[in-house]
Parts: structure tokens; sequence; C-alpha cells
């Protein structure tokens, strides 16, 4: 069995998928966009300030369903341009410090909304 999980806390989800899914003991958290949930616009028009906004979307649908960041196990990172890869990556840092999931990077030809960065994670209870 699986539940659907959406917080007002996130950007709401602009097409048909949930913002998260879990099934047992693991959420899959749909790509987060670096949208304001508020305004449903981009915080920012730099890569860092996007891949803030972004983790924390995620970090927010995380919380809301009893889940921590440092539940996450996996992470994939679409970015628009590799050659940004360094800023994005100082910017992911601060938000998996100690706790470091496995993560894939990669360069995209178009994110929705053509933002730069896009985020989804896979997190586990244990």
């Amino acid at each position: 069995m699986s539940k659907m999980h959406a917080t007002s806390k996130a950007p709401a989800a602009i097409g048909p998928y949930s913002q998260a899914v879990e099934a047992g003991n693991m959420i899959f958290i749909s790509g987060q966009l670096p949208m304001d949930p508020d305004t449903m616009q981009f915080v920012s028009n730099d890569i860092k300030g996007q891949t803030k906004q972004s983790l924390n979307n995620l970090k927010a649908i995380l919380e809301s369903a009893g889940f921590t960041m440092e539940q996450v196990v996996k992470t994939t990172v679409f970015v628009k341009d590799m050659n940004e890869f360094g800023e994005m990556n100082e910017i992911y840092g601060e938000f998996f410090t100690d706790h470091k999931p496995a993560r894939a990077c990669v360069e995209v030809a178009r994110l929705p909304k053509d933002a730069k960065v896009e985020i989804e994670a896979v997190a586990i209870k244990a």
C-alpha cells in the first residue's frame, strides 16, 4: 500500500503527480523546482538560490511526512548547466553535512519552467 503526501509548505504539483509517495518505510519525493510555495515563482535566477529553494522544498515535504533529511538515502540532481555544478554542490553540502546520501547529478537540456535545477530524493525510516 502507498500513501500520497502533500504540504502547503512546498510548491503544489504542477501536473498529474504527487509531491511524495510513501510506500512501507520509504518515501519518494518528486523533483522539486526552486519555487516559493506561496507565490509559485522562482525565488532566484541564480543556481545557488535555486538549489537552496529546491532543497528547502524537499525538506518541507520530508518533514510533513514525518521524515528527516538524515533519512535521505538517494538524491538525483538535474542541472541545466554542468558548469554551475560547483555552485550547486556548495549549497547542497550545506543541507547534507555529516550525512551524505548517494547522488547522481546530470545535465539536462531543459527543466520545467526553465529552472536551473530540480532535485528528487528517496528516504527510508529504519
